[in-house]
């Protein structure tokens, strides 16, 4: 599935690896199966693992491995859909944006705690391929791309495309994605020393702030110049009325 915001530069396309697997049947659904089981086992150890070393662990032949996964990127694709589940079928149940966002993230964040090993593994893939990119290195390596959290906040906090103008609503999804994902866990948990319930409720009150503050926002305005100068008008008498009385 593929979704565009033309918004600035965002642009996501979700891997369909996930979704199209109920396609295969048979030997070959078993063979993926158990690849991505090797893969899925690595990547909870803390391990980034490549190709070769999930077909080892699978018992399959390299070549086999490849075509089922035909780079490192594909299969850390594929194992990191497979570690969000059911994050990935959320769809928004509220009207109003602070309920959709906090339900998205009690929906979420749990789940990513759960496999917190294997997203920072593909956290760090992504990481290494940046420094390799810069350096030069990289090759003809696909990189590995993420942006399931685009789509989900895009959709959360859909209901403030009718109140805010395009580029103020992708600042909200923006803003809101600093507050959600494998990234949350690393400053809370890591850095702060925070238990698993306290990391998810400062990520709510986060969440929540944030919509407040855009919601306050979109109900205000800016002033319009008539109005200031409206304002200016009417506030004359009493400034004149002030400086007499000096």
């Amino acid at each position: 599935m593929r979704r565009m915001y033309h918004i600035g530069m965002v642009v996501s396309q979700q891997n369909p690896t996930r979704r199209n697997s109920g396609a295969e049947r048979g030997v070959k659904a078993r063979t993926r199966r158990l690849m991505l089981d090797a893969a899925v086992a690595l990547m909870q150890s803390g391990m980034t693992p490549s190709v070769t070393g999930v077909a080892e662990m699978a018992g399959v032949s390299r070549a086999t491995a490849y075509r089922y996964f035909p780079s490192l990127a594909a299969l850390v694709h594929a194992v990191v859909d497979e570690a969000l589940g059911p994050i990935l079928d959320w769809s928004p149940r509220h009207d109003s944006v602070e309920a959709r966002v906090a339900d998205l993230l009690a929906t979420a964040m749990p789940r990513i705690e759960e496999f917190e090993a294997t997203f920072k593994a593909s956290l760090r893939l992504s990481l290494e391929q940046w420094a390799q990119r810069r350096a030069g290195t990289l090759g003809s390596e696909p990189l590995f791309t993420r942006g399931h959290r685009v789509d989900l906040l895009m959709q959360a906090t859909a209901p403030l495309a009718n109140r805010l103008s395009p580029g103020a609503h992708l600042r909200v999804a923006q803003a809101l994605s600093l507050v959600y994902g494998v990234e949350v866990l690393n400053v809370l948990k890591d850095i702060w020393g925070l238990g698993s319930s306290e990391a998810q409720n400062v990520a709510q009150w986060a969440a929540k702030a944030l919509i407040n503050a855009a919601e306050a926002e979109a109900g205000e305005g800016p002033p319009t110049r008539n109005n200031t100068a409206a304002e200016r008008t009417k506030d004359a008498p009493a400034a004149a009325n002030r400086k007499g009385g000096k």
